[in-house]
């Protein structure tokens, strides 16, 4: 057996179809965990300061940059092209049911717990844009990798 027996070639063969890898796609991930990140703290805040009265400022601040950051996530994704909507709707229709039932007992928690009306609006906000940002994360990602 001789030594060119083995080949060294590291150079791939063009098949004309990207991988999903090499594909470009808008940074709609990131802006929607920095909304999940904005949600998170905001929630926190308001945990941690329930049994006080206390300002609504940050979190309801913090509520409408989650807010603004997954709907400019949600247009970047609309604008791929060849997005797999068809994956993103099997996937997303699940993990959506599975995160509106875990806001809706964490909202149960904070309602059974007699929160005032004005942390519970907060509260609820939050727990939407939860809702629909895990969700989000999750079926965009399938998607994205999906032939």
């Amino acid at each position: 057996m001789s030594a060119d027996a083995v080949s060294t070639d590291t150079t791939t063969v063009d098949t004309g179809a990207g991988s999903a890898l090499d594909r470009p796609f808008p940074r709609a991930i990131e802006m929607a965990t920095l909304s999940l990140a904005c949600v998170v703290v905001g929630g926190v805040w308001l945990g941690s300061h329930a049994t006080e009265e206390a300002s609504l400022t940050l979190p309801t601040a913090l509520m409408v940059v989650a807010a603004a950051l997954l709907a400019t996530a949600a247009a970047m994704v609309s604008r791929v092209k060849g997005f797999s909507w068809n994956a993103f709707r099997r996937v997303g229709k699940w993990a959506l049911l599975a995160y509106c039932v875990s806001a809706g007992m964490i909202e149960f928690a904070f309602v059974s717990n007699d929160a005032p009306s004005d942390v519970l609006w907060v509260v609820t906000g939050l727990l939407v844009i939860f809702a629909l940002v895990v969700p989000f994360l999750i079926a965009t990602t399938v998607a994205r990798y999906q032939d």
